[in-house]
């Protein structure tokens, strides 16, 4: 499948804001089922610097300065991908999770997207022994870290209730967890730390969601959105399940970064230099190839 992407944050402030400093990670990922066509980033007002960077895991990211007084700030991203993957092995196919706990401790690769990186606490995601009691009836001895991780995927689905006005994107885990509500970055990080309270390696993944619902049936939430999900080690490599949806990551997720947890992989984030109120407004649209639309890459 061939998406055409289109992602544009608007921030509209009460006063000028005289400086800013911002990190964006909008640029999809290359690898693992996915290939960038084409990319291209709008800003507007236009920054007075902009270094392009890798992180320790390899997100692409843009640091850009604005310098002079400006009241609305915009960037918009669009891409093309191309997302071809392998369909999901069978929820119980693979390693025993006792096993891919084991190597993970005992490996020595600390390359950036090693496991081990993805094994302990984050700044946005602790263990918490709550939810690690939560995960233990998907652990029963010597099954397979896939399927555990799949059980657990779809108890959270069963368990938590998609409710965009339970939590906001600072709601700490523990909240949202005892509310059992919340939106994907929250699912995603339950689901983050009750594997990794398990021993098993769990990183979160920032991206969009295209569905085609069946006549007559809702679209799955998360899209034509941001959208967040979870890959986990299974010993032989990231295997990603969606909990917000309850599905196994296929050709309709598109991945944009990787990280530890939400902080991570922040589209957009930063400091400005200025006072009064802002406003927020996130638009994206997700368009296969198979629809017609009118969007051009530009640059």
């Amino acid at each position: 499948m061939i998406y055409t992407l289109r992602h544009r944050t608007t921030y509209r402030y009460g006063r000028p804001v005289h400086f800013a400093r911002c990190t964006l990670r909008l640029k999809p990922q290359e690898g693992e089922g996915q290939s960038v066509l084409a990319s291209a980033v709008t800003i507007d007002p236009s920054p007075a610097r902009a270094v392009m960077r890798r992180d320790y895991f390899g997100i692409e990211a843009v640091a850009i300065t604005l310098e002079a007084p400006h009241t609305t700030f915009s960037v918009e991203a669009l891409s093309t991908v191309r997302v071809e993957r392998p369909a999901p092995p069978p929820p119980e196919s693979g390693m025993a999770w006792e096993r891919v706990r084991d190597a993970v401790v005992a490996g020595r690769d600390l390359a950036g997207r090693a496991p081990v990186h993805f094994l302990f606490p984050s700044g946005r995601v602790p263990l918490l022994p709550a939810i690690t009691d939560y995960a233990r009836p998907s652990f029963s001895a010597g099954r397979s870290a896939y399927g555990a991780a799949h059980d657990l995927m779809l108890r959270i689905g069963r368990d938590f209730r998609f409710d965009a006005k339970a939590t906001t994107v600072s709601t700490p885990l523990a909240e949202s967890f005892a509310l059992r509500a919340g939106v994907c970055q929250d699912f995603a990080h339950v689901m983050i730390a009750a594997l990794r309270g398990m021993g098993l390696p769990a990183a979160y993944i920032s991206g969009y969601l295209r569905t085609v619902p069946p006549p007559g049936r809702p679209r799955l939430r998360g899209a034509d959105a941001s959208h967040a999900w979870v890959a986990v080690w299974c010993g032989d490599g990231w295997l990603g399940l969606d909990p917000t949806n309850g599905v196994p990551v296929q050709d309709d997720h598109i991945v944009v970064a990787r990280g530890r947890d939400y902080g991570d992989v922040a589209p957009v984030d930063g400091i400005v230099s200025g006072s009064g109120k802002q406003r927020l407004k996130v638009e994206v649209d997700v368009i296969p190839d198979t629809e017609t639309q009118d969007l051009a890459l530009v640059g």
